[in-house]
């Protein structure tokens, strides 16, 4: 029998990988709720800033977000540009010295951490009330006077690759997920890892690390979300004179490349030594706010969300094949993918494991999903945006995503409504329109050819 133990570390190990990427598993909203987002204050200054600011008192603590639009897919000649950043923002200015900001804010009992996706960079501090005032002259600081030279990017290029390796490199799931993006994208950036190519890594040159700054990190490319505990007025007049003087920049380039069409499947063999292979498979989906999204979110909640799910229950419990599967429905602002991992059980058979998983697909496309799994995701839809909304860093999260992806912060009530139509019709629609085997991409992370021999 598979243990417990098993099936934990895979789990974990893929959300450490997924978590580089900076993909989340859907996340969505519950019913009758008070939405504290609905009175954020939105405040655009004249250099092209925008500040969200929603205070709470009731909540311990505030939590400040600095979102900056610029991910992996807005790197031109060298890629992992933008995840660099969120560790040469801590290298310090000319008036504070490396690591300076992080021990100002965890020495007041504070936290500092930051996060690089495909689309944007995001850069956050949870803190007592009264150090908030410290947190926006810290940012203040560092976009106007970060020090960027030989000597701190030297040491910081040293630091990613050892973060590559150590996720990536040494991981078959990290081997899985590469491939599979540089499948499933053979045009646009998003087929780019987020960390970036080693050779990228080790040559880019300074100039093109300030360059990048420059473009990139002007206050007409940044959204500020602030949630918790707060005076708001204060903390917009401070935010006016700390941030209200960097200049704009004249112009934020952006990729034009669009995604063709994939016309037949494609398919990649990775080899890595390892007991346990890897199956991963994608679907081309749309991108952010489309009509099909809340749908898509459903289908892939009764596919492969959680250890009741049908792939999980049919290839981890029934036949007994895998360590484990997961999945979901990964919304980026230019496209989508729909994805799945397995991890097939040590001396299994790795197209058996993907035959049991493509008729799960199939069976998604020709019979409508019971009441019951209807309901079922709908109410893990529910419960996992309220659970999403209790803490000050949450919510700050929330209005600054939904503000950089959207424009606009959607009402909780009208995410549950979207859901609450959502039909077993639309589902089955969704996955005749989307999970088609002319569309999808699937890699295999296998043993070396003579490793498979030994055996």
């Amino acid at each position: 029998m598979l243990t417990a133990a098993h099936r934990n570390a895979f789990a974990v190990a893929l959300a450490l990988i997924l978590a580089v990427w900076g993909i989340a598993l859907t996340a969505v909203a519950a019913p009758d709720v008070d939405d504290p987002a609905l009175r954020t204050q939105i405040t655009k200054l004249d250099n092209g800033l925008t500040v969200l600011l929603l205070p709470e008192t009731g909540t311990p603590g505030v939590s400040f977000q600095m979102w900056v639009r610029a991910g992996a897919k807005d790197e031109t000649n060298y890629t992992g540009l933008a995840h660099l950043f969120e560790h040469m923002m801590f290298r310090g200015t000319d008036r504070l010295p490396p690591e300076s900001h992080e021990r100002m804010i965890e020495g007041r009992g504070g936290r500092v951490n930051a996060f690089t996706t495909a689309d944007t960079t995001v850069y956050y501090e949870d803190v007592a009330p009264d150090s908030l005032p410290l947190v926006i002259e810290l940012e203040g600081e560092r976009l106007a006077h970060l020090k960027i030279t030989e000597e701190t990017l030297a040491s910081e290029r040293q630091v990613v690759l050892e973060e590559r390796r150590l996720r990536t490199e040494d991981q078959p799931d990290g081997r899985a997920f590469e491939a599979l993006l540089g499948l499933a994208f053979q045009a646009h950036p998003y087929r780019v890892p987020t960390i970036g190519w080693r050779s990228d890594i080790e040559t880019v040159p300074v100039k093109d690390v300030q360059e990048f700054f420059r473009t990139y990190y002007a206050p007409n490319n940044i959204v500020i979300a602030i949630a918790g505990d707060f005076d708001a007025a204060a903390t917009l007049a401070q935010i006016r004179r700390t941030f209200g003087r960097l200049e704009p920049a004249a112009d934020i380039p952006r990729s034009p490349t669009k995604e063709p069409e994939q016309n037949g499947e494609r398919r990649a063999e990775v080899y890595f030594d390892l007991r346990s292979p890897i199956l991963a498979a994608a679907w081309h989906a749309p991108p952010t706010g489309h009509p099909d999204a809340e749908a898509l979110d459903v289908a892939s909640l009764v596919l492969s969300g959680g250890h009741s799910s049908r792939v999980y229950r049919k290839l981890v419990y029934d036949e007994q094949v895998a360590l484990g599967a997961q999945g979901s429905y990964w919304e980026l602002q230019d496209a989508g993918l729909f994805y799945a991992f397995a991890s097939v059980r040590p001396g299994g058979d790795i197209d058996e494991v993907e035959r049991l998983f493509m008729a799960e697909i199939q069976r998604l496309r020709d019979e409508p999903v019971s009441p019951a799994e209807l309901a079922k995701a709908k109410r893990q839809i529910q419960v996992d945006l309220l659970s999403g909304m209790e803490t000050a860093n949450e919510m700050a999260s929330r209005i600054g995503g939904e503000y950089v992806n959207f424009g606009r912060i959607r009402p909780v009530d009208e995410r549950l409504k979207a859901y609450a139509a959502v039909t077993a019709e639309d589902v089955q629609r969704v996955a005749r329109t989307y999970l088609r085997d002319d569309r999808r991409s699937v890699v295999h992370v296998v043993p070396p050819p003579h490793a498979q021999a030994s055996k």
